[in-house]
Protein backbone atom coordinates (compact mmCIF):
# COMPACT_ATOMS: atom_id res chain seq x y z
CA UNK A 1 0.00 0.00 0.00
CA UNK A 2 1.21 3.44 -1.04
CA UNK A 3 0.92 6.35 1.76
CA UNK A 4 -1.63 7.69 -0.11
CA UNK A 5 -3.89 4.98 -0.14
CA UNK A 6 -3.01 4.55 3.83
CA UNK A 7 -3.99 8.21 4.15
CA UNK A 8 -7.25 7.69 2.02
CA UNK A 9 -8.73 4.76 4.08
CA UNK A 10 -7.39 6.26 7.45
CA UNK A 11 -9.52 9.56 5.98
CA UNK A 12 -12.80 7.47 5.12
CA UNK A 13 -12.31 5.13 8.33
CA UNK A 14 -12.40 8.86 10.11
CA UNK A 15 -15.43 10.22 8.47
CA UNK A 16 -17.00 7.04 8.93
CA UNK A 17 -17.29 8.06 12.47
CA UNK A 18 -18.93 11.10 12.43
CA UNK A 19 -21.64 10.35 9.99
CA UNK A 20 -24.17 13.56 9.76
CA UNK A 21 -27.47 12.39 10.40
CA UNK A 22 -30.19 14.76 8.38
CA UNK A 23 -33.62 15.04 9.78
CA UNK A 24 -35.93 14.74 6.59
CA UNK A 25 -38.72 17.60 8.30
CA UNK A 26 -41.37 17.00 5.86
CA UNK A 27 -41.58 12.96 6.81
CA UNK A 28 -42.40 14.59 10.40
CA UNK A 29 -45.01 17.00 9.01
CA UNK A 30 -46.76 14.61 6.90
CA UNK A 31 -46.73 12.00 9.55
CA UNK A 32 -48.22 14.92 12.15
CA UNK A 33 -50.81 16.00 9.30
CA UNK A 34 -51.88 12.54 9.14
CA UNK A 35 -52.51 12.05 12.64
CA UNK A 36 -55.01 14.50 12.87
CA UNK A 37 -58.94 14.53 12.28
CA UNK A 38 -59.64 15.59 9.00
CA UNK A 39 -61.58 19.13 8.83
CA UNK A 40 -61.85 22.37 10.37
CA UNK A 41 -61.21 22.87 14.37
CA UNK A 42 -62.78 26.55 13.51
CA UNK A 43 -65.72 25.60 11.87
CA UNK A 44 -66.37 22.30 13.75
CA UNK A 45 -66.70 25.00 16.61
CA UNK A 46 -68.98 27.50 15.05
CA UNK A 47 -71.27 24.65 14.05
CA UNK A 48 -71.02 23.02 17.69
CA UNK A 49 -71.83 26.85 19.20
CA UNK A 50 -74.94 27.01 16.32
CA UNK A 51 -76.11 23.37 16.62
CA UNK A 52 -74.74 22.10 19.83
CA UNK A 53 -74.04 24.02 22.68
CA UNK A 54 -77.72 24.73 23.72
CA UNK A 55 -77.58 21.08 25.43
CA UNK A 56 -74.13 20.27 25.67
CA UNK A 57 -72.49 23.69 26.97
CA UNK A 58 -70.42 26.07 24.67
CA UNK A 59 -67.15 24.33 25.88
CA UNK A 60 -68.93 20.47 25.05
CA UNK A 61 -68.66 19.24 29.01
CA UNK A 62 -72.50 18.66 29.78
CA UNK A 63 -75.31 20.87 30.92
CA UNK A 64 -78.60 19.46 32.70
CA UNK A 65 -80.03 18.98 28.93
CA UNK A 66 -77.37 16.92 27.24
CA UNK A 67 -73.96 15.05 28.20
CA UNK A 68 -70.03 15.74 28.67
CA UNK A 69 -69.22 15.03 24.97
CA UNK A 70 -65.54 14.81 25.49
CA UNK A 71 -65.06 11.66 27.35
CA UNK A 72 -67.14 10.01 24.42
CA UNK A 73 -65.63 11.49 21.92
CA UNK A 74 -62.22 10.74 22.87
CA UNK A 75 -63.35 6.82 22.69
CA UNK A 76 -64.45 6.99 19.15
CA UNK A 77 -62.90 7.66 16.22
CA UNK A 78 -64.58 9.41 12.83
CA UNK A 79 -66.80 6.91 11.03
CA UNK A 80 -68.43 6.17 14.53
CA UNK A 81 -69.25 9.75 15.51
CA UNK A 82 -70.51 10.64 12.19
CA UNK A 83 -72.93 7.62 12.10
CA UNK A 84 -74.10 8.62 15.96
CA UNK A 85 -74.91 12.04 15.04
CA UNK A 86 -76.78 11.78 12.41
CA UNK A 87 -79.28 9.29 13.59
CA UNK A 88 -80.88 9.33 16.65
CA UNK A 89 -78.78 8.24 19.62
CA UNK A 90 -79.14 7.17 23.11
CA UNK A 91 -75.53 8.30 24.99
CA UNK A 92 -75.52 5.17 26.72
CA UNK A 93 -79.18 4.24 28.71
CA UNK A 94 -78.59 1.19 29.90
CA UNK A 95 -81.45 -1.56 28.00
CA UNK A 96 -81.73 -2.71 32.10
CA UNK A 97 -82.98 0.76 33.20
CA UNK A 98 -84.85 1.24 30.28
CA UNK A 99 -87.00 -1.85 29.89
CA UNK A 100 -86.54 -3.70 33.27
CA UNK A 101 -88.94 -3.98 36.55
CA UNK A 102 -91.69 -1.63 36.99
CA UNK A 103 -89.66 0.04 39.78
CA UNK A 104 -86.48 0.53 37.98
CA UNK A 105 -88.65 2.08 35.06
CA UNK A 106 -90.78 4.60 37.63
CA UNK A 107 -86.94 5.65 39.12
CA UNK A 108 -85.65 6.50 35.51
CA UNK A 109 -89.16 8.21 34.47
CA UNK A 110 -88.82 10.43 38.43
CA UNK A 111 -85.21 10.80 37.90
CA UNK A 112 -85.72 12.35 33.99
CA UNK A 113 -88.51 14.32 35.23
CA UNK A 114 -86.35 15.92 38.10
CA UNK A 115 -83.80 16.45 35.74
CA UNK A 116 -81.35 13.98 37.60
CA UNK A 117 -80.32 12.45 34.52
CA UNK A 118 -79.90 13.67 31.11
CA UNK A 119 -82.07 13.58 28.01
CA UNK A 120 -82.40 10.59 26.96
CA UNK A 121 -82.08 10.64 23.04
CA UNK A 122 -80.26 13.13 20.92
CA UNK A 123 -82.04 14.86 17.81
CA UNK A 124 -80.84 13.14 14.59
CA UNK A 125 -79.56 15.76 12.36
CA UNK A 126 -79.02 13.82 9.14
CA UNK A 127 -81.72 16.10 7.95
CA UNK A 128 -79.74 19.42 8.96
CA UNK A 129 -78.03 21.04 6.41
CA UNK A 130 -75.22 22.77 8.34
CA UNK A 131 -74.43 19.65 10.20
CA UNK A 132 -74.70 17.03 7.69
CA UNK A 133 -72.34 19.24 5.45
CA UNK A 134 -69.69 20.15 8.30
CA UNK A 135 -69.86 16.60 10.32
CA UNK A 136 -65.79 16.33 9.77
CA UNK A 137 -65.48 19.95 11.06
CA UNK A 138 -67.78 19.44 14.07
CA UNK A 139 -65.91 15.91 14.56
CA UNK A 140 -62.31 17.78 14.28
CA UNK A 141 -63.67 20.09 16.89
CA UNK A 142 -64.93 17.88 19.57
CA UNK A 143 -61.70 15.65 18.88
CA UNK A 144 -59.37 18.46 19.30
CA UNK A 145 -61.49 19.43 22.74
CA UNK A 146 -61.12 16.11 23.94
CA UNK A 147 -57.71 15.19 22.86
CA UNK A 148 -57.21 18.82 24.95
CA UNK A 149 -55.25 20.55 21.87
CA UNK A 150 -58.09 23.24 21.99
CA UNK A 151 -59.28 24.72 24.64
CA UNK A 152 -62.85 26.05 25.73
CA UNK A 153 -62.75 29.29 23.91
CA UNK A 154 -62.70 29.93 20.23
CA UNK A 155 -60.26 28.49 18.15
CA UNK A 156 -58.06 29.99 16.05
CA UNK A 157 -59.29 30.42 12.37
Amino acid sequence: MTKFSIAAFTSALLLAGCAVEVQNREAAQEIARLSKPPGSVYTGWRVFQDRCAGCHGPAATGTPGGPDLLPRVREMGPRQFVSLVLTRYDWGLPAARASGDSAAREALIEDLVQRKEYMLAMPAWQSEPRVNAHIVDLYAYLSARAQGTQGPGRPAQ
